[in-house]
């Protein structure tokens, strides 16, 4: 469904709230008049300044079923998201109207996108992402970021913020203005921020800039352009295992001493995180005739970065798939040493150009759409073994460069090593009558799919063969209705069907190689997509101090797909990605806010019910060939009860405001019988807004709270097991329980800052 701004669509004038007085807008920025014919909701820029300099992940965590965890405090490092009990590989993400999730294994990586002070609003759509939306992986709704426009008199903003950790940030935005004579207005901004790890020795940095330029003309012709550049580096928090949990808490982290006469894989500067992405969008408007208008959406994505790690190789004895083998990383190992310590980062860059074209025909009443997008990636995956400084504990080179581990046969050893280039061709369609005098709106449409994957395995003995190629095609019908009783009250329905191509990384066998147990991560290449149709109806009260919203949304899945960690006999592990089988949900979204209401305090409220129960047995992996008991329980990774609160204060010059999130257990294996604990999180924050001086407008003071109690906890189940503990299959076996199998986020702690910002 196109709903009342598509991703794709060129930036429109904001809702009448948006541009009203900061202090009388409903929710104080966690709300905005909605028309969507679905579930909707929307953060603004008033929410966003008056929050620590996060990230998008970090702003949207109050919004009615997003469930999200920070790795750190300021969101420098990667986050985690669920929304309805659905992972962030299963939501679509877009920047101006192009996609951002990882082409392959659909990740989201919410440290990389875009500035918090540059942002204009971030819509999220808790059920199904627009017909438009370009996604291969969206069977769970998409988050839709959209920029603040270019001003048209020159001006800028600062802001310097320092807090705990020794976290600091500087950010800078000059506007130019119209340039000359002309409809042309673009800015730039600039920012750099570092801070060092809450837990274990290290740190994170990040540069970042930003540009967006407009150009209108006539009648609703506008040309846009935006890019994005980014480039840091953070020290990775090792994985959290259960028992890790229970007995270490929160002090789990890689070594902060070298010892050079016993090097240890273990040293920090051996586990850090470089990358660097450029992202460039060029939406852009034309209108052909007084009916008919052409929107056009090119876009390119560059990534490159690595997760780095180390481990001692017996390099005279090297397992080379199905065989072993002698090696050599030349004359940094002269005298023939038989274990070596070597680095071994897991590279992934990714060239990604695609484009969303549309035609919007609008005759009276009703409105066509129809559009077509087109993308070609390529993207090269590596892992090789590299020579680390013995002096120092560094690696000669972050992204595995320089010396590498070299074999008898003369390969140069990898932990994998692939080519994926992906096409993908979509042709959509939609129909839009508007009855009644706009009471009624009904819309229909259908999205056909076409993908086609091709892989290249460089390593040997794959299970696969060198060379993978899949496609898969699927039509995704939708259908909406959206009826205002009046002018406050409307009510809406919807059922979309979504689907998600399995990651690249099912088409690949990779990792450590086991004699007679194959790779460490095996590859499924004949998975299915998965499928899923969600359907909604809902109620919306919008009026002059009160708005609220109460959905009830049902989805059923086939083909849920899954990572899944396998313990074998051997004690080792291995990873594949399964088919879970079927899978449904009943649930209820509702949320509240209001304008000021008592002494300038603006309450906003979120909840969220869901009874999510998985459909099928699922296979306990390892020799056993038995299905541990899944069926009719509930889904892993899914918090039945959410509550989110945030109350804010602002009589013009102080402001202040406290939000409250409560997540309920989410199990981590299919059999529940392991989980994280419930969970509240409480943050708050108070600021000043001075007269202005001069040139200097809106000078402001701020300082920010999080995780005010310093509650340590659990977020996020990373994976999902079948089983935990032994247990009886479903054909009588005893299946060996897997406690160690699931790795967990463990979320940021306390944290402050205070910012001091101004215009000009």
């Amino acid at each position: 469904m196109m709903g009342a701004t598509a991703p794709t669509d060129v930036e429109k004038e904001e809702h009448l709230e948006v541009h009203a007085s900061p202090r009388t807008r409903i929710g104080a920025g966690l709300m905005i008049k909605e028309d969507a014919p679905k579930s909707r909701s929307t953060v603004t820029q008033q929410f966003i300044s008056e929050q620590a300099p996060n990230n998008p992940m970090q702003l949207i965590a109050l919004l009615p079923g997003v469930n999200t965890t920070s790795l750190d405090p300021l969101g420098l490092s990667s986050g985690y998201m669920s929304m309805r009990g659905l992972t962030q590989d299963q939501i679509g993400y877009t920047l101006e109207g192009f996609p951002v999730n990882d082409i392959g294994n659909y990740a989201i990586y919410p440290q990389e996108i875009v500035d918090a002070e540059n942002l204009r609003t971030i819509n999220v759509e808790q059920g199904s992402a627009d017909l438009d939306s370009p996604h291969l992986s969206a069977t769970g709704g998409a988050v839709d970021m959209y920029l603040l426009g270019p001003k048209d008199k020159f001006g800028g903003a600062v802001d310097m913020s320092y807090g705990s950790y020794d976290s600091r940030r500087i950010f800078g935005r000059v506007d130019t203005g119209y340039v000359g004579s002309t409809h042309l207005k673009g800015y730039f901004s600039f920012s750099d921020a570092a801070e060092s790890s809450w837990r274990g020795p290290g740190g994170q940095n990040k540069m970042h800039g930003e540009t967006k330029w407009v150009n209108a003309w006539g009648q609703g012709n506008v040309i846009s352009l935006t890019l994005v550049g980014n480039t840091g580096t953070s020290t990775l928090f090792p994985s959290t295992r259960m028992s890790n949990w229970l007995t270490n808490g929160i002090h789990n982290s890689y070594s902060a001493k070298w010892d050079a006469a016993n090097p240890s894989g273990n040293y920090y500067e051996l586990h850090r995180n470089p990358f660097t992405n450029i992202y460039a969008s060029a939406p852009s408007t034309f209108t052909l005739t007084d009916h008919l208008k052409l929107t056009e959406t090119p876009y390119f994505w560059y990534g490159d970065g690595n997760g780095g790690g180390a481990y001692s190789e017996n390099i005279q004895n090297f397992q080379w798939g199905a065989t072993k083998t002698t090696g050599s990383i030349g004359p940094y190992n002269a005298t023939n040493t038989k274990s070596l310590l070597l680095y071994n980062p897991s590279n992934t860059q990714t060239y990604r150009p695609g484009a969303v074209t549309k035609l919007t025909l609008t005759t009276g009443k009703n409105r066509l759409m129809a559009g077509y997008w087109f993308e070609y990636s390529k993207q090269f995956q590596s892992g090789p073994y590299s020579l680390i400084n013995y002096a120092t504990g560094k690696p000669l080179d972050l992204n595995g460069g320089g010396p590498n581990l070299v074999l008898a046969n003369g390969d140069t050893a990898e932990y994998r090593n692939t080519l994926t280039q992906t096409r993908i061709h979509t042709l959509f369609i939609a129909d839009n009558i508007s009855l009644l005098n706009d009471k009624l709106n009904i819309e229909a449409g259908l999205k056909y799919t076409f993908v086609q994957r091709q892989g290249h395995n460089f390593l040997p003995d794959t299970s696969t063969g060198p060379y993978i190629s899949q496609s898969w095609q699927q039509p995704l019908p939708a259908a909406s209705i959206r009826y205002k009783l009046n002018s406050r009250n409307q009510l809406f329905a919807s059922v979309t069907t979504n689907f998600r191509v399995p990651q690249n990384y099912s088409l690949y066998d990779s990792g450590a190689y086991y004699p007679g147990g194959g790779y460490a991560t095996k590859a499924n290449p004949t998975l299915r997509p998965e499928i899923s149709i969600s359907t909604e109806a809902g109620w919306r009260y919008q009026g002059p101090m009160i708005m609220s919203s109460l959905t009830y949304f049902h989805y059923n899945f086939t083909n849920r797909l899954y990572s899944k960690t396998v313990q074998t006999t051997g004690g080792n592990y291995y990873s594949e990605s399964i088919n879970g089988g079927g899978m449904h949900a009943d649930g209820v979204d509702f949320e509240f806010g209001t304008a000021p209401i008592l002494y300038h305090i603006r309450p906003y409220f979120s909840a969220e019910y869901i009874h999510a129960i998985t459909d099928s047995n699922i296979a306990a992996g390892g020799n056993t060939g038995d299905y541990v008991y899944s069926k009719g329980k509930f889904a892993p990774q899914t918090p039945q009860y959410q509550f989110g609160l945030n109350l804010n204060y602002d009589d013009g010059h102080f402001f202040g405001n406290y939000s409250l999130k409560y997540v309920a257990r989410q199990y981590s294996t299919f059999n529940n019988d392991q989980h994280i604990p419930s969970y509240v999180l409480m943050n708050i924050g108070a600021g000043y807004h001075f007269k202005d001086m001069g040139r200097f407008k809106s000078p402001t003071i701020r300082i920010n709270l999080q995780n005010l109690t310093n509650n340590h906890y659990l977020g996020y189940a990373s994976g999902v097991a079948s089983n935990a503990y032994a247990t009886r299959g479903v054909y009588g076996n005893k299946i060996k329980g897997s406690p160690t199998a699931t790795s967990f986020a463990i979320a940021a702690p306390f944290f402050v800052m205070a910012t001091a910002s101004v215009d000009f």
